[in-house]
């Protein structure tokens, strides 16, 4: 029964989510413009990631597997 009602308030607390646009706080604004930009960024594109925050893999660096050289610093602790 307990599972039961705590399963029940997770779902409900789980609903209570708003879905629409964000808009600053009442009496708020945006942030002002960043220095050398010619308009204020408006909410959809402060919150779309840039390539330098969110960098796409371009790939493996090594593209086939090889032997290891031996290391001579490799020693076994003391």
């Amino acid at each position: 029964m307990k599972a039961l009602l705590s399963l029940v308030a997770v779902l409900a607390l789980a609903a209570c989510g708003s879905t629409g646009t964000l808009k600053p706080a009442a009496g708020e604004q945006l942030p002002a413009a960043p220095y050398g930009a010619t308009a204020t960024p408006g909410v959809t594109q402060l919150l779309t990631p840039t390539v330098q925050q969110r960098p796409q893999r371009t790939g493996d660096v090594m593209t086939r597997s090889r032997e290891r050289q031996d290391d001579p610093f490799d020693l076994p602790p003391s």
